[in-house]
């Protein structure tokens, strides 16, 4: 079964060209010219990825993919640009985009990279549901949410951040090299990609300030490591 692409983009002849690659490739393209038909369109409609262009009229790609994660928390997304400064980017990854392409880009890279993130979003069911307790914090990745229960506090996580959490929940106490982590939780280990990182890092220290005996450790910015005082976090 082919896998369905919903692709956003106003410039129709940029358009034509990137969906006669990605139908070669084998994908299914359906294709809308501004964010407001893109949002209607993946509202009543099926799709295993977004390809979303970032200036658009009506509504912007960041907006849109605001709109799309609100109901999918795993569905691909990877905007393109001509915008290319790095609070652009940063602010894409962050906002739950998994990739940031430059144009012009090369096509035969951009279809690579929507293999690997079909690959990677088809996890198994089951593997989805795992809860970590982290000391004195829950941390439940099917609903993406911590919860502290002595001070009744929930804390809702975005995508990107709460698969973060479990890949270092899955090596807590273990030092990681910081792309053996980027490429694991993002498939990349660029620049901005970093940079996205560090900011959820930063947000997930302020998370374990509920916990003191939990701690978010960085070596000379090349390593990390989570940090719990009773050495142990499980799974269930």
């Amino acid at each position: 079964m082919k896998a369905v692409i919903l692709y956003v983009e106003d410039d129709e002849f940029f358009a034509r060209m990137t969906i006669r690659y990605l139908t070669r490739a084998g994908f299914e393209v359906i294709h809308c010219l501004d964010g407001v038909a893109g949002w209607e369109v993946f509202q009543n409609g099926r799709f295993d990825a977004c390809i979303l262009d970032i200036v658009m009229p009506g509504k912007n790609g960041f907006l849109l993919a605001k709109e799309i994660r609100k109901t999918n928390d795993n569905i691909p997304i990877i905007f393109t640009s001509v915008r290319y400064l790095e609070q652009d980017r940063i602010h894409g990854y962050v906002i739950g985009g998994d990739d940031y392409l430059i144009k012009p880009f090369n096509l035969e890279e951009m279809i690579q990279r929507v293999s690997v993130f079909l690959r990677r979003s088809k996890t198994p069911e089951s593997d989805q549901r795992l809860q970590y307790k982290i000391g004195a914090l829950t941390f439940d990745y099917s609903e993406m949410r911590i919860v502290h229960l002595p001070s009744n506090t929930t804390i809702q996580l975005p995508p990107k951040e709460a698969a973060l959490l479990r890949f270092l929940c899955e090596h807590a106490n273990k030092k990681l090299e910081k792309k053996y982590v980027l490429n694991e939780v993002w498939g990349d280990d660029d620049f901005f990609v970093g940079r996205s990182m560090d900011v959820y890092l930063t947000r997930l220290r302020k998370h374990f300030s509920l916990d003191p005996g939990i701690r978010l450790e960085t070596f000379h910015s090349r390593g990390l490591m989570l940090i719990t005082t009773d050495g142990d976090v499980s799974a269930s």
